[in-house]
């Protein structure tokens, strides 16, 4: 299968994947006008894990775009890597629903972070497997530009992971411990990696 098609199934997963997150903000029928503030209030949680999940989706997106755009042949690990990747990514809103709704136990806050990690370790196999196999990568990609997303990805899984143990202590504490994810991709922020332009020739 090509990186190409590929990348659209992909985008097809992240778009149902968004659509579902949507589904889960409701509103009961037959509320009289003065009920109608409460009800909004209660959905504060389900908006705030909504906007939550949105952003992490959009960032999977954008990251696995950015990858394709390295990647001139798909092998097996990688094809296993991406499916991986795409069904913990379709599975989102289940830990979305969890934390909205469970915000504020332990077992909701590290479903949701696990899931995280989960799906930011398996773009960071995908990164790791491009180095380990310089053919599967488009001509003249820098290896630096690879080891820099795997050490980025592995900075990104360490938060994640190290805040499931963090939230059977405390779950407030673990989702604000989601807040250095900012600073670790500052910290190892690369630039976008371009496409040769003989490679995007002989590619096309």
């Amino acid at each position: 299968m090509s990186p190409e098609r590929l990348s659209m199934l992909g985008d097809a997963v992240f778009a149902i994947a968004i659509t579902l997150l949507a589904l889960d903000i409701t509103v009961p029928e037959g509320l009289r006008d003065s009920e109608v503030p409460h009800a909004l209030r209660e959905l504060l949680p389900a908006i705030g894990a909504y906007l939550l999940s949105f952003a992490v989706i959009g960032v999977l997106w954008l990251t696995q775009h950015a990858l394709f755009r390295m990647i001139a042949t798909v092998d097996r690990w990688l094809l296993y890597l991406y499916f991986a990747l795409l069904a913990v990514a379709a599975a989102l809103p289940f830990p979305t629903k969890l934390i909205s709704e469970y915000g504020e136990t332990a077992a909701a806050t590290a479903c949701y972070s696990g899931s995280i990690a989960l799906s930011l370790g398996f773009l960071g196999a995908m990164y790791l497997r491009l180095l380990a196999a310089p053919a599967l990568a488009v001509t003249g990609t820098d290896p630096a530009e690879l080891r820099a997303s795997v050490r980025r990805s592995a900075l990104h899984v360490l938060v994640f992971v190290t805040a499931i143990p963090l939230a059977f202590w405390s779950p407030g504490l673990a989702k604000y411990w989601w807040l250095m994810v900012i600073p670790a991709r500052a910290l190892h922020r690369a630039p976008a990696p371009a496409v040769p332009a003989a490679a995007g020739e002989e590619r096309s």
